[in-house]
C-alpha cells in the first residue's frame, strides 16, 4: 500500500502504539508520538520517528487532555492522527477537535461517535434494522432505574450508557444488590467517561462473546471480516480470544455478519469497527444472538483477524481515513486457518489479580507473533492499564492451534513482575476451553480450580531445590535464602514464594511431604536467565530462587504493623467508605482504589474501631501508602 500521509500522530501507548508505528514506517509515513512522562522512554518512544512530550503522569493530565494533543500534531506537521483503542478513540469532541484543527480523525465521523457512543441509541438503532437486542430499559435516577430493572427483571445487567470497555459493568442477580451496584458503577463510569448514566439489560445465561469485524468506507462499501470469539473474560475484561469461534457455524456466521454490516451501514459507518453480540444456548435447533454494543475503533484483539485474513487493518484504517476506496470486496476476502490471542497482563492473579507494575527482565515467544510495548529492561508503569503483551498463535484448524499454542505458553517467558502467564496455561489445558465451551460466566466460576491447576506439582519445586542445593555457585547452596538449620530453598512458581525441603530422598514442600514416585519423574536445569526450567510429568514449569517470606525479595506492599491498612498498589482512591470512629468488621470494605482500569477493594483484616483515615476520594497514593488505621 501507498503512504497515504507524510506524517501521522500516534495519540497512545503501549502495544498499540508500537503496533501503529511499525505500520506506519513500513508504509513509509513518519511516525509521531504523544508520550507522558512515565512513557517517555518507552519501546514507542524508542520506535517513533518524533516524540511530543505530554508533561504529566496520569492519563487524565496527558493522553486524554484534547488540546494537548491537538498541540503536538499541529507543532509536528501532522496531517492526520491515529488514537488506537481506548483514550481517545472513541471521543466525539476529539474527532471534532481533530476536524476543526484540519487534521483526519483515523476513525469515524464525530456524529457516528455520538450516535454508537450511546449504548441506548444504539439499542434503538439495532431495534430499528432488526438486528435483535435483550430486553433492556434505562432510568436517570437511582429510583428509576431501580424501577426499569423490575420490569426487566432478575438476574440483568447494569451497564454504562456512554463509554465502554466492561468498565461499569455489574451483574445483579439479587433485588437487594442494586442499589451498591448502582454506586459503584455510576462511580466508575463518571471517573472514567464523565458521564454516569446507566441502563439496565435481561443477563443472559451461559452466553458467549462473539463480535464481528467490520470495514467501510466513504464511498459506500463495506464488509466484514469474519468474528471473533471473546469469552474467556474475567470482570468483563477479555483475556482470551479467537476466530473463527467454535460455537458459530455457518448459518449463524451468516445471520450475525449481515446484521453487524445493516446496523454499521444504518449508522453511516466509515473505517474499522466491531459490532458485539452475545450468543446464547441452542433453542430449537439455533443459537440465538443479541447485540450487545458498537466499538467504533480498532480492537485490542484485531491480530487473530490479521492473521486469517492475511490483513493490515492498521494500513486499512489509515487508507479508508484519506478517503481512499476498500481495496476489495466481500468475495475477495478469504480466511486462513483459526488464530488464538492471550493478552499477558501484569497482574497476580494469587492476590486477587493486583495490578503488578515492575520492571521486565525477560520476555519472549518463540512461535507466536507478539505484540508488546515493552523491551527486557523496561519498567510498565502503574499510571495505567496492565496489558504487557499479547501472543497471537495462528495454526491450520482449532485443533492443531490449541496444541502450537500449547507449546508457544510453555515456553514463552515474562518476568521481573506478576503476569497471568501461569493462568494462560491453565485455561488451554482446561477440557472444556479445548471443547469450545468456555462462556463469559466460564474463568470466574472455574477460577479457583485453574489457579490450582496453574501451580506446578511440588516435585518441581523439589526437583528444582535439589539442583539448586547442589550447586556450588555463590547465589544457591549455603547462601542467605537457606533456612538456619535446614535444607529448605523458597522458589517462586509465579504464585508466590514456597518454601521447600530436602532431606535424604525425602522432601517437602510448604511442609507436606512429596510422593517419592512423583519426584522420580522431574528433571531440573538452569537457563541463562537464572530460572530453573523443570519438566514433570504434569508439564514444563519455570522457577526462580527468592528470599524467605519477610525478606525485601517477597514482602507484600500492602503489608503493615497490626491495626494499619495500607495501599496494596499505586493508584487513586475512588472512595473511602468509613470515618474516625465507625465500628468496621472483618473483611469489610473500607475503600475502593483504582487502579490500571480496575477497581480495587480495600477490606478491613479484622473488627475494630477506625481510628485515623489518612487519605480522601480522588487523592492519588503510592504502593504501601498508609490508607487508614484500626484499633
Amino acid at each position: 500500500m501507498r503512504p497515504v500521509f507524510d506524517a501521522v500522530l500516534v495519540a497512545n501507548r503501549g502495544e498499540i502504539a508500537v503496533r501503529i508505528i511499525r505500520t506506519l514506517r513500513t508504509l513509509g509515513m513518519r511516525a509521531v508520538l504523544a508520550a507522558s512522562v512515565p512513557d517517555r522512554h518507552s519501546l514507542a518512544a524508542r520506535l517513533a520517528d518524533e516524540v511530543v512530550l505530554l508533561e504529566g503522569h496520569t492519563a487524565a493530565d496527558t493522553y486524554l487532555d484534547v488540546d494537548a494533543v491537538i498541540a503536538a500534531a499541529k507543532a509536528t506537521g501532522c496531517e492526520a492522527v491515529h488514537p488506537g483503542y481506548g483514550l481517545l478513540s472513541e471521543r466525539p469532541d476529539f474527532a471534532r477537535a481533530c476536524a476543526d484543527a484540519s487534521l483526519v480523525f483515523v476513525g469515524p465521523t464525530p456524529e457516528t461517535l455520538t450516535l454508537l457512543g450511546d449504548k441506548v441509541a444504539a439499542r434503538d438503532l439495532a431495534v430499528a434494522n432488526n438486528v435483535p437486542v435483550a430486553p433492556g430499559a434505562e432510568g436517570a435516577t437511582d429510583a428509576e432505574l431501580a424501577a426499569a430493572a423490575r420490569d426487566v427483571g432478575f438476574p440483568l445487567m447494569l451497564k454504562a450508557r456512554g463509554g465502554g470497555g466492561g468498565l461499569g459493568m455489574r451483574a445483579v442477580s439479587d433485588p437487594d444488590d442494586l442499589a451498591p451496584a448502582i454506586e459503584a458503577a455510576r462511580r466508575q463510569t463518571a471517573a472514567a467517561f464523565g458521564d454516569d448514566r446507566l441502563f439496565v439489560e435481561r443477563y443472559v445465561e451461559n452466553a458467549h462473546h462473539v463480535e464481528v469485524q467490520v470495514l467501510a468506507d466513504a464511498h459506500g462499501n463495506g464488509v466484514h471480516l469474519g468474528e471473533r470469539d471473546c469469552s474467556v473474560q474475567r470482570r468483563h475484561q477479555k483475556l482470551v480470544e479467537e476466530t473463527p469461534s467454535p460455537v458459530v457455524d455457518t448459518t449463524l456466521r451468516t445471520e450475525l455478519t449481515g446484521a453487524a454490516l445493516r446496523l454499521m451501514q444504518a449508522a453511516g459507518y466509515v473505517n474499522a469497527g466491531t459490532v458485539e453480540f452475545l450468543v446464547g444456548e441452542p433453542e430449537d435447533g439455533r443459537r440465538p444472538f443479541y447485540f450487545l454494543e458498537v466499538n467504533p475503533r480498532l480492537q485490542v484483539e484485531h491480530p487473530v483477524t490479521e492473521a486469517v485474513a492475511g490483513l493490515d487493518l492498521v494500513a486499512l484504517q489509515l487508507a479508508v481515513a484519506a478517503g481512499d476506496p476498500l481495496p476489495f470486496v466481500q468475495d475477495d476476502v478469504r480466511f486462513d486457518g483459526h488464530a488464538i490471542e492471550f493478552r499477558l497482563n501484569a497482574e497476580d492473579p494469587w492476590a486477587g489479580f493486583l495490578p503488578a507494575a515492575g520492571r521486565l527482565t525477560t520476555l519472549s515467544a518463540p512461535g507466536a507473533r507478539l505484540d508488546t510495548g515493552y523491551e527486557p529492561g523496561d519498567a510498565v508503569p502503574s499510571e495505567y492499564d496492565s496489558l504487557v503483551a499479547k501472543l497471537v498463535v495462528h495454526g491450520p484448524r482449532r485443533r492443531e492451534t490449541l496444541r502450537l499454542a500449547a507449546g508457544v505458553l510453555e515456553s514463552a517467558t515474562l518476568d521481573g513482575l506478576r503476569t497471568n502467564l501461569p493462568l494462560h496455561r491453565a485455561v488451554l489445558a482446561d477440557p472444556a476451553f479445548a471443547a469450545g465451551e468456555a462462556t463469559v460466566q466460564w474463568l470466574e466460576r472455574e477460577l479457583p480450580a485453574l489457579l490450582a491447576a496453574a501451580r506446578p506439582h511440588p516435585a518441581a519445586l523439589v526437583a528444582a531445590a535439589r539442583l539448586l542445593a547442589g550447586n556450588e555457585e555463590p547465589g544457591f547452596a549455603g547462601s542467605a535464602w537457606l533456612a538456619p538449620g535446614a535444607r529448605t530453598l523458597w522458589l517462586d512458581d509465579g504464585a508466590g514464594p514456597r518454601a521447600v525441603s530436602c532431606s535424604g530422598d525425602s522432601a517437602t514442600v510448604d511442609g507436606e511431604p512429596v510422593d517419592g514416585a512423583d519426584l522420580a519423574t522431574a528433571t531440573a536445569k538452569i537457563e541463562y536467565d537464572g530460572a530453573i526450567a523443570v519438566e514433570t510429568r504434569t508439564g514444563n514449569f519455570r522457577l526462580r530462587l527468592v528470599g524467605p517470606p519477610g525478606t525485601a525479595a517477597t514482602a507484600r506492599a500492602g503489608e503493615g504493623p497490626a491495626g494499619e491498612i495500607r495501599a496494596p498498589l499505586a493508584g487513586r482512591v475512588a472512595a473511602v467508605n468509613v470515618r474516625e470512629g465507625d465500628a468496621v468488621g472483618d473483611g469489610d470494605v473500607v475503600a475502593v482504589l483504582d487502579a490500571m482500569k480496575m477497581e480495587h477493594a480495600i477490606t478491613a483484616p479484622g473488627a475494630g474501631t477506625v481510628r485515623a483515615v489518612h487519605v480522601t476520594p480522588d487523592e492519588v497514593v503510592e504502593a504501601g501508602a498508609l490508607l487508614l488505621e484500626l484499633e
